[in-house]
């Protein structure tokens, strides 16, 4: 069909763009130089349009997507960084507002995620309706390698998969491509990406999903075989992160898969690395505003920390510098003072 599109401002600047064509309401992330990292202004024009649409009878479905390579590589990171003085503690409470209010969503929500997506894109594409994922996205949830915890929400979304592939997803960062999130759940469906167009010509005809997926749909294999499937299973069912260090030490005398993971995690923050064991364990018996709210006691203390900001050093600053975590070690790390990750913040919990 010819798109007839109505251009909305609803802030965010050229960040991202907001139109009506036929019966969708379509949010497009227009930051690709940046990655189309999420500015706190993106998210709180995202969180206008979207209020503005479930009040209005003729947008039927929601639609967003993104330009350039990649659909949203997550938060700005040399934001966060620049304002460690000043820590951004309205940044991440008015984003996990948004992730709850997306979560909760009464229309069709459809992400049609074709490239790179990590930490607050998975916020804004995964909590909705419909997660559409082409053989060119990339999903990752890379914070434990920047002192940082798996958030956006992420302690509701991982911690309801299946074989505990969600906490080796938060604790490993490893990236994951269609088919893994297709059948882990994490996507509702797959298509090749030269489908992307015509799908997205027929939702804002239509507004019906469901209807225009069946033309569309395609088979995606799973990359992770069951045999690694299983082992991960094993190895992350652990009670407790110093358990599930044992038992991939254990494995990794004999096996390359654990000594590549033993690697990995020997990487990451050792505070964050606990926090985000905790955290994903927690998430199982939580909902998702209780999750929320959580996960914002937990940016709390780590936005007056010292992990975030040496993680972001090395990764925007110093690139290819080893960060210097307190403490270096995962040995080190007590118990108790991880308690204080999960304590209430002075200025009070997160209102939804």
């Amino acid at each position: 069909m010819e798109k007839v599109s109505t251009a909305i401002d609803f802030g965010g600047g050229k960040e991202v763009r907001f139109e009506r064509i036929g019966v969708a309401g379509v949010i497009t992330l227009t930051r690709p130089e940046k990655l189309n990292a999420l500015s706190h202004a993106m998210i709180k024009a995202i969180d206008r349009a979207l209020r503005d649409w479930e009040a209005d009878d003729a947008v039927l479905v929601v639609i967003i997507k993104a330009e350039g390579r990649a659909f949203c590589a997550g938060g700005d990171l040399r934001q966060i960084y620049e304002s460690r003085e000043t820590p951004l503690v309205d940044y991440f409470a008015d984003e996990y507002r948004l992730n709850a209010y997306i979560e909760s969503y009464r229309k069709p929500y459809v992400a049609l995620i074709d490239g790179l997506v990590m930490g607050g894109g998975v916020g804004v594409a995964f909590h909705g309706s419909h997660r559409v994922m082409t053989e060119n996205a990339v999903f990752g949830m890379p914070e434990c390698g920047i002192g940082f915890f798996p958030d956006v929400g992420a302690t509701h979304l991982l911690s309801d998969l299946a074989d505990n592939f969600g906490i080796y997803l938060g604790l490993t960062a490893t990236r994951i491509r269609q088919g893994d999130a297709l059948w882990s759940g994490l996507a509702t469906h797959a298509i090749k990406s030269d489908d992307l167009e015509p799908l997205y010509d027929m939702l804002a005809e239509t507004g019906e999903m469901d209807g225009a997926t069946r033309y569309f749909l395609t088979l995606a294999r799973r990359e992770t075989n069951r045999e690694t499937i299983a082992k991960i299973d094993s190895w992350f069912g652990a009670a407790t992160l110093p358990e599930t260090l044992d038992r991939i030490e254990l494995a990794a005398m004999t096996d390359e898969f654990a000594a590549e993971i033993l690697a990995m995690l020997r990487k990451m923050s050792p505070t964050s690395l606990f926090v985000a064991f905790r955290s994903l364990s927690a998430g199982q018996t939580l909902s998702m505003a209780e999750c929320m709210k959580m996960e914002y006691r937990i940016c709390n203390r780590m936005l007056h920390g010292q992990d975030l900001y040496e993680g972001a050093r090395t990764a925007i600053i110093d690139k290819g510098d080893k960060p210097r975590w307190r403490p270096q070690r995962i040995e080190d790390v007590e118990e108790a003072d991880i308690d204080s990750y999960f304590a209430e913040p002075a200025g009070g919990d997160l209102v939804l």
